[in-house]
């Protein structure tokens, strides 16, 4: 996982759920695991990349930049990754 994706997870927790919330699913990745990838330079200049090229967020695209370096399946519900398909595997989950 991408250190811009945990943050945004941790945002949007704290915009819908509150403070707490956001710190309990902090803690809750934290304890998963997961590896959280720093945001590099080259890791910064991949996912403007597939910014550029694809209609997927900025923080969306480090998913896919992470996911392409690390080998990895994106999974996801949301349907901005179909975008993104014939760059990595996408596993869809039910909403």
């Amino acid at each position: 996982m991408s250190a811009i994706n945990l943050g945004e997870l941790v945002y949007i927790t704290e915009r819908e759920r509150g403070l707490v919330q956001a710190q309990m699913a902090l803690n809750a990745v934290e304890q998963l695991p997961i590896q959280i990838l720093e945001a590099t330079r080259e890791r910064v200049l991949a996912a403007a990349h597939i910014k550029a090229s694809h209609a997927i967020s900025y923080a969306d695209a480090f998913v896919v930049a992470a996911a392409q370096e690390m080998g990895a399946t994106i999974l996801t519900g949301d349907p901005e990754f179909r975008t993104v398909e014939a760059l990595v595997s996408v596993e869809w989950l039910a909403r």
